[in-house]
């Protein structure tokens, strides 16, 4: 890319949740009969009592914890520092998705979810007749909380696309998929090493780099907070160079040769 057409930049998290569950409890009240044949009340008749005995539940409250991968990391230096982990090899299972199919590279900047803490327990107590339907919506509602704040990609075009089109969601940066996916295509390939040697900017001393071919002066100035300061890193430079790209073009849909 020209000098004056290379100026671009912008999850995590790359973000924790909290979840308390909370219980209801109840009472029924007993009404009088009035005799049909006598002037009098009768003896008010009770109604069935709820259970008087509390239920208790105990309710974890959870926080996911993203580690940021950074240079010289293993995913056995990772375990070591959380040993709740359960070991490199667990850790590997749950963030495979984002790591790819080698455990032994994993770049800085990549975000993992290495498991979670405990902020303590909330005891919910409950009637007999409400304990199943509070325990049921507290296990709903930690799970889908877990899940949400969970979110992988794969360690692949694909995914890096995907991130940083939440990213770019978050920012109020415009680009489509296909838009991103058809200037990498012509800028590296797809390779996120790629570096272009031989071209002006390189002349200058300010080479392209990255998946869409991002000279350091327009990373630094188009930089996304959230994102890796590695203009290698594909998240950062895809999201960095999009940015330029809006403030440039209107979006990287617009982008359709040499910017």
């Amino acid at each position: 890319m020209p000098v004056r057409g290379k100026h671009r930049s912008k999850k995590a998290n790359v973000i924790t949740r909290g979840m308390i569950a909370a219980g209801t409890g109840g009472i029924a009240l007993a009404l009088p009969l009035v005799s049909a044949t006598g002037a009098s009340a009768a003896t008010p008749a009770q109604a069935p009592q709820v259970a008087k005995t509390a239920h208790t539940a105990v309710v974890p409250n959870v926080q996911l914890v993203t580690y940021k991968v950074v240079a010289g990391d293993t995913l056995s230096k990772v375990a070591q520092k959380y040993p709740k982990s359960g070991g490199w090899k667990k850790l590997y299972a749950a963030n495979r998705a984002v790591i790819g199919d080698n455990p032994a590279l994993i770049r800085p900047g990549l975000k993992l979810t290495v498991g979670t803490k405990s902020l303590g327990t909330t005891t919910v107590r409950t009637t007999a007749n409400a304990t199943s339907a509070v325990a049921k919506t507290s296990a709903t509602t930690a799970t889908t909380a877990v899940q949400a704040s969970a979110k992988t990609y794969a360690n692949n075009l694909d995914g890096w696309i995907k991130e940083s089109l939440d990213v770019m969601a978050k920012a109020g940066i415009p680009g489509s998929y296909d838009g991103i996916h058809r200037n990498v295509m012509r800028e590296s390939s797809g390779n996120p090493n790629a570096i272009n040697n031989w071209d002006s900017n390189a002349a200058a001393g300010i080479p392209s780099k990255g998946l869409l071919q991002v000279i350091d002066p327009t990373f630094q100035a188009y930089h996304v907070a959230g994102t890796s300061m590695n203009i290698y890193d594909p998240v950062a430079n895809i999201t960095a160079a999009c940015n330029y790209a809006a403030k440039t073009y209107g979006s990287i849909d617009n982008v359709n040769g040499a910017y």
